[in-house]
């Protein structure tokens, strides 16, 4: 249920279509799994969906990095699809390595409009800048890694090669 844009991909096994309108941020508009006007969730059934624990879910609210999360008539949070988007969103920003405070700041500019959007965009391209980074280090770690398997490959066939 990750929504990253609002683009449609083609795929061979797809025929390609036409793009959907855009949204104020696409990552916050993602296609209902229920039907309309039911996207209510409990903090459990989102726990659930989502893999996050209860704790966090209301630490996020806390921190201002969720957006305002309805109530029941009983006080309970009741969250919608976009709520569920947005979490996607957000567990995207965390595999990136983001810090907390900037994943709040990215969800402030959001909520103040349209005006923030060329520092949204700047936020994420230095969280690209960053994970560009990382992956180099990681293509650097495997070589090594891929090294040294190979090297163990090798003395394992050694002593075959000489008992012949």
């Amino acid at each position: 249920m990750t929504v990253i844009d609002g683009t449609s991909r083609s795929t061979p096994a797809t025929p390609a279509r036409k793009r959907p309108a855009r949204t104020a941020d696409a990552c916050t508009a993602a296609p209902s799994p229920r039907p309309a006007g039911r996207d209510s969730y409990t903090i459990s059934e989102v726990v659930a969906r989502t893999g996050l624990t209860a704790h966090t879910l209301r630490w996020y609210e806390r921190i201002g990095l969720m957006p305002h999360v309805d109530r029941s008539h009983t006080g309970q949070r009741r969250f919608s699809d976009r709520d569920l988007a947005w979490l996607a969103f957000v567990g995207k920003l965390r595999m990136t390595g983001m810090p907390v405070a900037d994943m709040v700041r990215y969800a402030e500019l959001l909520r103040e409009g349209e005006s923030t959007l060329g520092a949204r965009r700047e936020l994420l391209e230095a969280t690209r800048r960053d994970v560009i980074a990382r992956i180099a280090e990681l293509h650097g770690t495997l070589a090594v890694l891929d090294h040294k398997i190979e090297f163990y490959a090798g003395a394992r066939r050694a002593p075959e090669r000489h008992s012949a």
